[in-house]
């Protein structure tokens, strides 16, 4: 067998330069919207569903369903970050006023039920007990070495709205995109599959968009039905800014973070405020809203795709663990192509002996 000429292979190495460089120059010039591409098409594939629907409602007119279902998004996503956001800038407009006004205020003794808390009841009793002894000045050297953290917090809080909002219209213009021209999009994507692997690469995509759905349609639906049953313990136990307090569940739920910060904030209100016995009911009714997930979301992700249970829930806190809110929708997608993918590569492989 001939080897190749030396030309052919400097033409070869630099074609694969070149290439290389072009591919490098491509996705340097995509990260500032990588993020908001990925989100985008998350939303489209966890939702469309919902958009045929609509088309075929609306007599065929993909123009009228994208504008539909474009509001949707916005009315489902934006308007609950817009009012969490709005709360926190508020919150932090404020938070001067409310530390003087909490430090300028002597703390009542601890309620007889914080000692019979397990495992730290006691130290945190003591612990009030001892502020409550000290009086306001207690509080305030309490205080003091978290307030340099909290301004910082709060400068970085308004500093990052505008790239926020950036990147909340991006999002809306690639939905909007990506809903008129979806089939293409998917064609595209199955091509490139059927490019790289055959009919294995093609399953590999189409499992990658059922993952994909099934975690938006278990983490999502989760925390709206938290966000609402924890809305509803709100109101009735007379909690103020409801509607921003069920946002923000919303917004942690889909975080993976869940309603047990806001909750468990209410909770302490309430009995701070004197009112022991709806804080009592407002405890009792946020125990199983906050154990919800815990039931809900794994019965809502395992209906839309077939994989392992362990390893769709490894993909979504690995993910979130490390590429963030993000990670919940690309660590199942990896893991489930990773799974497929060398599940039918030993499934190739020569029987295994009887031994």
């Amino acid at each position: 067998m001939k080897s190749a000429p030396s030309g052919e292979v400097t033409r070869i190495v630099l074609l694969v330069l070149l290439i290389g460089l072009l591919l490098a120059g491509s996705f340097w010039t995509l990260v500032p919207f990588l993020g908001a591409l990925v989100w985008a098409a998350t939303v489209v594939v966890a939702t469309w569903p919902a958009l045929t629907w609509i088309e075929r409602r609306t007599g065929g007119r993909r123009s009228i369903a994208t504008a539909v279902m474009t509001l949707l998004v916005i009315f489902a996503f934006v308007v609950p970050l817009w009012l969490a956001v709005s709360t926190l800038i508020d919150a932090a407009s404020q938070a001067p006023a409310l530390l003087q006004d909490f430090t300028s205020r002597q703390l009542p003794p601890p309620p007889a039920w914080v000692a019979k808390i397990p495992a730290f009841g006691e130290q945190v009793t003591a612990k009030w007990q001892e502020l409550a002894a000290g009086g306001p000045d207690a509080l305030v050297d309490a205080v003091r070495p978290y307030s340099r953290s909290v301004a910082t917090w709060l400068l970085s809080l308004t500093g990052g709205i505008g790239a926020m909002i950036i990147h909340i219209l991006l999002v809306i213009i690639l939905v909007a995109i990506l809903y008129s021209q979806g089939e293409t999009a998917a064609k595209g994507a199955l091509a490139f599959g059927h490019r790289i692997g055959r009919d294995r690469g093609e399953q590999t995509i189409v499992l990658a968009g059922q993952a994909v759905r099934s975690v938006a349609l278990g983490v999502v639906v989760t925390a709206l039905v938290q966000s609402i049953l924890a809305g509803i313990g709100l109101w009735i136990c007379g909690i103020p800014h409801v509607a921003v307090l069920t946002a923000l569940i919303f917004i942690l739920g889909v975080a993976q973070i869940g309603p047990l910060p806001i909750m468990a904030a209410a909770v302490i209100w309430r009995y701070y405020s004197g009112s022991a016995g709806w804080g009592t009911v407002l405890l009792i009714w946020s125990i199983p809203v906050i154990a919800l997930d815990n039931v809900l979301r794994p019965i809502l992700i395992r209906r839309g795709v077939q994989l392992p249970m362990l390893l769709i829930i490894a993909g979504v806190i690995g993910g979130l663990i490390a590429f963030g809110v993000l990670g919940l929708f690309v660590g199942p997608v990896i893991l489930a192509a990773t799974y497929t993918l060398a599940k039918a590569w030993v499934a190739e492989g020569p029987p295994a002996s009887d031994a």
